[in-house]
């Protein structure tokens, strides 16, 4: 009964337990009811990686719809700024207009979100509440110090690639004074916006808003948040020799290990399984078929955030827990009765 709730089974051709067992009345005599003691006392969060951009930790006790819904708020719904609109003075690059405005659409933005708020629909103007405005200009000439025999346009020519170092940040209002030059401008100062050659140039105001990634991608703060169940393989009986050889080759490297055992001879122990990708190649031998199980623990979630700069990770995290919570108290008044609309 218990892997039955607790393992989705991996076999050769399907997989098995797959139905979510959490909501009461699943099995005769066994009492499913969410019980917030049991929860608190289960739940575990157990880091494995943290960085400025990325982070990898194990969540554990919860369930999929719960998991799922920190990843869609981190993809879709935590805002950040992007640039917006595009005012183009001279373009006369290969890129179009529309092609170049969506190109510095996607650039990250260093500014935090939390700072601003959200543009009034209608609103022309720019406050310094709600907007941040970059001045892009280059003009490409030919270099006159360059060296004879180098056919690199970087040495042929002066501003032969604009990148996102060229973007000047405009203050509007008391924003000098609010921000520092370091607070606010592109995540990376080396992503290639465009390529001009002699006699091209480009003068752009660039227009940022505040969104979130349900009204547009680039104003998604993630490059991605995802998470998988952690795989489990069960030797169910001991693997020897030139069968644990096989074994370890079915799997990633560093999965399984040979160990040599008080008689000599090696045997496969699991070693890291959670870098498994759940590679059912084992499945095929059938000298192997019957002493392994693959199993994914289904309360066991391994979640991986990756930003795209304005944030850390783990800000992020709590940003989006702080975000279901006032969704889920939101629910709650609307059941009561006690909202305005």
């Amino acid at each position: 009964m218990n892997d039955i709730r607790t393992r989705i089974k991996l076999e050769d051709t399907e997989l098995l337990n797959t139905t979510s067992t959490n909501f009461p009345g699943n099995y005769p005599g066994y009492d499913d009811r969410l019980n917030l003691d049991e929860f608190r006392k289960n739940l575990q969060i157990q880091i494995s990686h943290l960085d400025n951009t990325t982070t990898e930790f194990d969540i554990i006790g919860i369930d999929a719809s719960i998991t799922n819904a920190f990843r869609r708020i981190l993809i879709a719904e935590l805002p950040s700024m992007a640039i917006e609109k595009v005012h183009v003075t001279e373009n006369s690059s290969v890129l179009p207009d529309d092609v170049l405005a969506h190109r510095l659409g996607l650039i990250p933005l260093r500014a935090n979100a939390r700072l601003f708020v959200d543009k009034t629909p209608g609103d022309t103007k720019e406050h310094e509440d709600d907007t941040l405005v970059f001045k892009l200009k280059a003009t490409c000439k030919k270099n006159p110090k360059a060296t004879d025999g180098n056919d690199d346009p970087k040495n042929l020519y002066i501003n032969s690639s604009v990148y996102t170092e060229h973007m000047e940040w405009i203050p509007i209002g008391n924003q000098a004074t609010k921000f520092k030059m370091d607070d606010v401008g592109p995540v990376f100062n080396d992503i290639l916006v465009v390529k001009l050659r002699p006699g091209q140039e480009i003068d752009l105001k660039l227009v940022c808003h505040k969104g979130i990634g349900r009204d547009h991608a680039k104003f998604s703060p993630v490059c991605t948040a995802s998470y998988r169940l952690m795989p489990e393989i069960v030797l169910k009986k001991p693997i020897y020799d030139k069968d644990a050889e096989q074994l370890q080759k079915c799997f990633t490297q560093g999965v399984i290990e040979l160990e040599d055992d008080n008689n000599g001879r090696r045997h496969a122990v699991v070693s890291k399984p959670r870098i498994d990708m759940c590679s059912r190649e084992a499945l095929r031998y059938p000298e192997l078929k019957d002493r392994i199980e693959l199993n994914k623990i289904r309360d066991h979630f391994i979640f991986s955030i990756e930003s795209a700069g304005a944030l850390s990770p783990d800000q992020l995290f709590i940003d989006s827990i702080k975000l279901l919570m006032s969704k889920c108290d939101r629910l709650l008044q609307e059941i009561d009765g006690n909202t305005n609309n």
